[in-house]
Formats: structure tokens, C-alpha cells, sequence
């Protein structure tokens, strides 16, 4: 059909996504697998009425002001860190995301790493691939137990919830730490806010759920790494830059707390030799928390439809800037 808009996606995503974006506009898809750098994005985004974009497309005032014509910034995430939001608002540019529709896979992925984490499944898995089981031993690849244990949540939205929510199952006692309390849900699942401090002393699972602003950033270094236990494990899938790198080292070298796990590294990818990945006591994923099909799908079409609405001049189903941009 004829179409007056033209749209960039940054990425492949499913057709769930572009299959809606076809039916009105001109698609210019980057069909790589790596994600295009500055001088391609800047490409690819000439000329485009909207665009869907991942984390890794930096979207700044100057890449803005170079494409006038763009009127819709869809992230392909519930995270939009790589955005200039107030850059956008400034040029009426709306900025949308894909939050809630990711919110169970997440807290699913949590899960799976900390048990993979407390039960050293990566290594059991290594210790039979290289013919090492002999025999059942009394002390072989002890872990720790889940059931009954300290969940320490830092950063409570939607993510955090689901992850605290699924503890109940393993009879666990659940603390909490945010900057804006949801006391009704915390009384209904037994989930007791602390301060960082407490709930960085007293966890023996810390799992991590913030945003990445300026006053996140790092927010597990040295000095909260040292109030942990020695038997702790901390979980990150929030974002990489959330946790001190060199910091984080250290700890699991020195014996400092017991493991990682990883969903998200600063930097990302890490390099195969890194410390990090070559370690037996952290795990490392690739960025993978949000990655069943179910989910892939939904998070293309909500940012489709995001995309769509904007360019109508509707209010997306999910945008962080809406409000400024449209008005009330």
C-alpha cells in the first residue's frame, strides 16, 4: 500500500514487529548482526519519520538534530538508557519503551541464575563434559541452599516484584530496597524494606532490578561488596554499570562473597578472556534475560505499536516522555 512515513529498525527483530510496520510505512531494516556504528545508524535514520532502536543506538541532541524529520524514538527495551530523553522532549521527539511485557521472562532468567549460581550447574555441567565423574561423593560440588535462605531485592518495580513474588515458593525471607515503597505489596508477600546497607549484611542472595541513572551507577562497589557475606551471591540483571567491574573482581578473587551471576557486564560484550567469564565461581550470560520467543514477540509489537501510534499523533501505549511531548 502507498505509505507516507518512513521507519528504520536498527536491528532484526521478530516479524511480530515489522509484519504491522509494513502495512504503513517504508522499513528500512539493518539486516547485520552486529549493531550499526555512528556513521551507519546516522544513515539509516536519514530521512525516517520514526525509528525502533535497541541499547546499544546511542540517540543523543546532536543525532536528533542531524534528522530533523524524526518524530518517534520506540526503544526496543523496558530500559532507555541509551536515549537523551530530555534532549528529545526539548525537540518534541517521543520517546517510547517496552515495559511490563518483559517483566516475567526477566524474573524467570533472575531465577534461573541464582539457582545456577547456589547449585554450581555450570561447573557440574563442565566436571562431566571433561570425563571428570568417577563416582558420587559426599563433597562433591557442594552449593547452597535456596530454600529457607535471604533474598536481598534492590530496586522493587515490576522485575523486582516478580522476582520477590516467585520466593515464596522457596519459603525464603524476602527484604527489600527502593527509593519509593509499595507498602500494600510488600505486606501481601512478606517483603520488608531495609536500607542497602541491612539488606547488602543480612542477604544471601542479592538480586539486582534499577535503572541506570547517575545515582545508580556503581552502586555495588567495593564498600557494598565488603558488607555482604562471604557466602553471598549477587545476581545482576538490571544493567552492567549498576555493578563496579574491577570491584566485583576483587570480591570473587579474594573470597569477599562466594559468586556471580550475570545477565549484564560493564563492559558489553566482555571480552572471552575476562576475569569475569574465565572464573568458576561467576556466570555470565549474554544479555539474555528477556530472550523466549513469547516475549521477543511481544516486545516487537508493542514497539511497533508505539512507533505507529506516535507517528498518528496519539499517545503510545508506552512512552517515558508523552506527557511533556503530547501534553495532558
Amino acid at each position: 500500500m502507498a505509505t507516507s512515513w518512513t521507519v528504520a529498525v536498527t536491528r532484526q527483530i521478530p516479524e511480530a514487529g515489522l509484519a504491522p510496520l509494513r502495512e504503513v510505512a517504508e522499513v528500512r531494516v539493518w539486516e547485520e548482526e552486529l549493531p550499526p556504528d555512528t556513521e551507519a545508524l546516522y544513515a539509516i535514520l536519514d530521512g525516517c519519520d520514526g525509528a525502533i532502536t535497541l541499547l546499544t543506538d546511542r540517540i543523543d541532541g546532536a543525532l536528533l538534530d542531524a534528522h530533523p524529520s524524526l518524530r518517534v524514538v520506540s526503544n526496543f527495551a523496558v530500559g532507555y538508557d541509551n536515549i537523551d530523553v530530555p534532549a528529545a522532549t526539548e525537540r518534541g521527539v517521543l520517546v517510547c519503551n517496552t515495559p511490563g511485557v518483559l517483566t516475567d521472562a526477566t524474573a524467570d532468567h533472575t531465577w534461573a541464575l541464582m539457582l545456577s549460581a547456589a547449585r554450581r550447574i555450570p561447573e557440574s555441567i563442565e566436571y562431566v563434559r571433561e570425563g571428570r565423574w568417577k563416582t558420587w561423593g559426599p563433597l562433591l560440588l557442594l552449593g547452597q541452599a535456596v530454600s529457607g535462605a535471604t533474598l536481598g531485592v534492590a530496586g522493587l518495580g515490576r522485575i523486582g516484584k516478580e522476582v520477590a513474588r516467585r520466593a515464596a515458593g522457596f519459603d525464603m525471607r524476602v527484604l527489600a530496597y527502593d527509593t519509593v515503597q509499595d507498602d500494600e505489596f510488600a505486606a501481601e508477600h512478606n517483603v520488608t524494606y531495609v536500607p542497602l546497607d541491612q539488606l547488602l549484611a543480612e542477604s544471601d542472595y542479592v538480586t539486582l532490578h534499577v535503572a541506570l541513572t547517575d545515582e545508580t551507577r556503581h552502586m555495588i562497589g567495593r564498600e557494598q561488596l565488603a558488607r555482604m557475606k562471604p557466602t553471598a551471591i549477587l545476581i545482576n540483571a538490571s544493567r552492567g554499570p549498576v555493578v563496579d567491574t574491577d570491584a566485583l573482581v576483587e570480591a570473587l578473587q579474594n573470597g569477599t562473597i562466594l559468586a556471580a551471576a550475570l545477565d549484564v557486564t560493564d563492559p558489553e560484550p566482555l571480552p572471552a578472556d575476562h576475569p569475569l567469564v574465565t572464573m568458576d565461581n561467576c556466570i555470565v550470560v549474554p544479555h539474555t534475560a528477556s530472550a523466549t520467543v513469547q516475549t521477543r514477540d511481544q516486545m516487537a509489537k508493542l514497539s511497533a505499536d508505539n512507533l505507529i501510534a506516535g507517528l498518528k499523533g496519539e499517545r503510545p501505549p508506552a512512552s517515558v516522555n508523552a506527557d511533556a511531548v503530547l501534553g495532558n
